[in-house]
């Protein structure tokens, strides 16, 4: 009951600072952060059930988000013709190239015992593979860059609806872990971090550039919605009338019809604004709540009771007959796929899909936080740990330089002081972010809202 209450009282403090923020900045800002809140409250669950149900520690956070924003842009842009006719099959080609020599490799390791023959023929299937991709694949990627690169100069995707991403994303982030979990989690915890650090770093390169694939630092844009555009909904008679009726008191004051029209078309543009971040918010939320549902599930299941007690004792786990390798690869490809949707959401949310912006030590270390101080194991205290780390990193700039401006309120103007305490407000941010974490550690160690232990 205690547990609950501190549950509800946590999440209602949390609408109140989004309430406050509408209240005394603007809605429309109240919203933006509302529903990056939910996208990284997503990523929080993510890592949870990496870390809070297997104790796996996962450095490589943004490498699947990156690869679910990917997704967005290969499912939902259109594909570029020219470019597939100049390039595609080559690129076809190669991929298939580097599905042989997976295979082959495969079965050298399976049906060949000797060591140093099955290193040779390894060896060298890796050399004939690099000769034949090196004759197909740079002349396509070349050929396809070469079309029309201020615009394209990448295939495109499949031209689909950018929802479906959300669920291709999860698709790609899961396949990339099964890749990587094969190789990485046999290590200890420490190399297992630095090794997904690293792979994140690779992927990440990756995307920055092959242009080919998704235009690297160029950036895709203008990316479609899965919600109704602004400049459409300000034309729509149903609209306008509902925002006639919303703002009924306000019109009927007055009188002029000139100043009623001016008013009703400034309302409108300004609430369409206001409408598309609620569709947002109630597709982010839906998925949200899918997410928990199913997390739920799982940790209260006889699957999350045994991935606790791997957590808990490895050693004890193993002599029960458990597998300890298949179990972290499942748990580590199911919060890998849940961080490639939302990955695919929130490349969908901000319109364009930016390789240059996925900045592994930085945002990783930050949802890292969300899972710390909301409560590891605790599928709603990531919720939690999401939204407020989140608010607290857009809130912390304006928050810093109001209270600089209090605190250098008595001195003037032309105090080299106050303006170098003026321009360092804003660098802040992170030591803000450092802060509480430390009082965390300190005083909530096992978080806000902690992992429930149930005794059977």
């Amino acid at each position: 009951m205690i547990d609950r209450l501190k549950t509800q009282i946590s999440f209602l403090v949390m609408f109140f600072l989004l309430i406050a923020v509408g209240l005394f900045q603007s809605w429309s800002l109240s919203l933006a952060i509302f529903n990056l809140c939910l996208i990284s409250a997503i990523m929080a669950l993510g890592v949870n059930i990496q870390w809070g149900y297997a104790g796996l520690i996962n450095i490589g956070v943004m490498g699947f988000v990156a690869v679910g924003g990917l997704a967005a842009v290969l499912v939902s842009q259109p594909p570029v013709l020219e470019a597939w006719s100049a390039g595609g099959y080559g690129i076809i080609l190669s991929l298939f190239i580097v599905l042989i020599v997976v295979a082959i490799i495969f079965l050298i390791r399976r049906k060949i015992k000797k060591i140093v023959a099955k290193r040779i023929l390894i060896f060298l299937t890796i050399i004939i593979g690099l000769v034949l991709l090196n004759k197909f694949y740079d002349p396509a990627v070349s050929s396809i860059e070469a079309i029309n690169p201020a615009k394209t100069g990448f295939l495109g995707g499949a031209g689909l609806p950018i929802i479906i991403s959300w669920i291709v994303g999860g698709i790609f982030a899961a396949a990339i872990a099964w890749i990587i979990g094969n190789v990485t989690l046999g290590l200890r915890s420490d190399y297992l971090a630095i090794a997904t650090l690293g792979i994140s770093e690779i992927i990440i390169a990756i995307l920055k550039h092959e242009d080919w694939l998704s235009r690297g630092v160029k950036n895709v844009t203008g990316l479609p919605r899965p919600v109704p555009y602004e400049v459409n909904l300000q034309g729509y008679e149903w609209f306008i009338n509902l925002i006639s009726y919303i703002n009924n008191n306000k019109l009927s004051k007055i009188i002029s019809i000139d100043e009623k029209n001016e008013l009703l078309r400034n309302l409108v543009i300004e609430s369409s604004g206001l409408f598309v971040k609620i569709c947002y918010s109630g597709l982010l939320v839906s998925v949200l709540l899918i997410i928990l549902f199913f997390c739920n599930r799982a940790l209260n299941s006889p699957w999350g009771r045994m991935m606790r007690s791997i957590r808990d004792n490895e050693e004890a786990a193993n002599a029960m007959g458990k597998n300890i390798f298949k179990q972290h690869l499942q748990v580590f490809i199911l919060g890998s796929a849940v961080l490639g949707i939302a990955g695919a959401m929130l490349t969908t949310l901000n319109g364009q899909f930016t390789p240059g912006s996925y900045q592994p030590l930085r945002f990783t270390f930050l949802i890292w936080i969300m899972v710390i101080v909301g409560g590891s194991g605790n599928n709603l205290g990531s919720i939690l740990g999401g939204f407020f780390i989140w608010f607290l990193w857009i809130e912390a700039e304006p928050m810093s330089i109001f209270a600089m401006q209090l605190l250098t309120s008595s001195l003037e103007e032309s105090s080299l002081i106050k303006s170098h305490l003026m321009e360092s407000a804003p660098h802040l941010r992170l030591f803000i972010m450092g802060l509480v974490l430390l009082i965390t550690l300190r005083f909530r160690p096992k978080g806000i809202l902690p992992e429930k232990i149930r005794r059977i």
